[in-house]
């Protein structure tokens, strides 16, 4: 894993990159950067809590719940990957981050976001299940199926942070070492780098594919069937339960997929380097604090579950 930078051909490769921040030289950055700190103590707690809660709770120890409980821990674990580093630059000054210390960073949030792509996706499917099936439901999402979903993501996700990170960090730098994000990501370093990558994106875009959209043709496909299903049910509370039940999710997805493909498959003409920041922090600051409250206020069984532990 710590191969890519000793690539002889580039010439910078111990020269390290300098992180612009997400606020850059605002006037108001010290203000800007307080609400940051306060955003990533909420996802921490937000995300934590919510895991204690899944794990303690009887009530809770269903499909469902174990899948939130895994969002829950990668969203914990996304947040913790890049906004620490950014508080602490701004905090001391220092700006920069080893190409070693970029790699790491980059493998991680690639290998979370790709595991957080297909998570959503099966937990879609539990919702198909659930709703579609519901007599084969205990078959279906046996705590063996459960477990082998949950470790294809996170196998699927290591794929994708394995694959990209280490041919990223290959490329001759040999442009400004500025990295224009807050974070160690794939397109902000291209844009510094003077091989050819004409190929290296092709594979890219095959890799978003995969990870994007085979996803999001998984969930629109398990929600189209269960919109055909509620729009059979005569019953108004079959109706409200089912909504209720596939809303929260539904809002999860839209927010992660929206800034996905937005920032990976939308070509880069069609976006500036501070709308793509603002993407960025969207889907690794501001998307970790949205689940739990997302999943808590749409769901009584865990603001049930909160209550009786209260």
């Amino acid at each position: 894993m710590y191969s890519w930078y000793q690539n002889s051909q580039n010439q910078t490769s111990n020269v390290d990159f300098i992180l612009v921040g997400l606020f850059g030289e605002t006037r108001h950055s010290i203000l800007l950067y307080t609400v940051v700190f306060i955003f990533f103590l909420m996802a921490l707690a937000g995300n934590t809590l919510l895991l204690i809660l899944i794990h303690v709770e009887p009530r809770l120890h269903t499909p469902m719940y174990f899948f939130i409980s895994q969002l829950s821990l990668i969203d914990l674990l996304y947040i913790s990957v890049t906004v620490p580093k950014m508080l602490m630059s701004q905090v001391t000054g220092d700006h920069k981050i080893s190409p070693s210390g970029c790699g790491i960073q980059m493998f991680f949030y690639l290998t979370l976001a790709g595991a957080e792509s297909f998570l959503l996706s099966a937990m879609a499917y539990d919702r198909y299940a659930a709703i579609c099936r519901p007599l084969h439901y205990p078959l279906l999402m046996n705590q063996r199926v459960c477990e082998c979903l949950v470790s294809g993501c996170w196998f699927l996700g290591m794929v994708d942070g394995l694959l990209l990170t280490p041919i990223t960090m290959s490329f001759a730098f040999c442009h400004s070492r500025k990295v224009l994000s807050f974070f160690c990501e794939v397109p902000a370093l291209l844009k510094l780098s003077c091989s050819d990558i004409s190929l290296y994106k092709m594979l890219m875009y095959l890799c978003c594919v995969l990870m994007l959209l085979i996803p999001t043709m998984v969930i629109s496909s398990s929600y189209a069937l269960i919109l055909h299903l509620i729009h059979r049910i005569n019953s108004t509370k079959g109706h409200r339960k089912a909504f209720a039940t596939c809303s929260s999710h539904m809002i999860v997805v839209l927010l992660f997929f929206g800034a996905g493909i937005y920032t990976y498959m939308l070509p880069g003409s069609y976006h500036t380097v501070e709308q793509d920041m603002i993407v960025s922090a969207f889907y690794t600051i501001i998307t970790p604090v949205l689940n739990p409250v997302i999943y808590s206020l749409h769901n009584k069984d865990v603001t049930g579950a909160l209550r009786s532990r209260m």
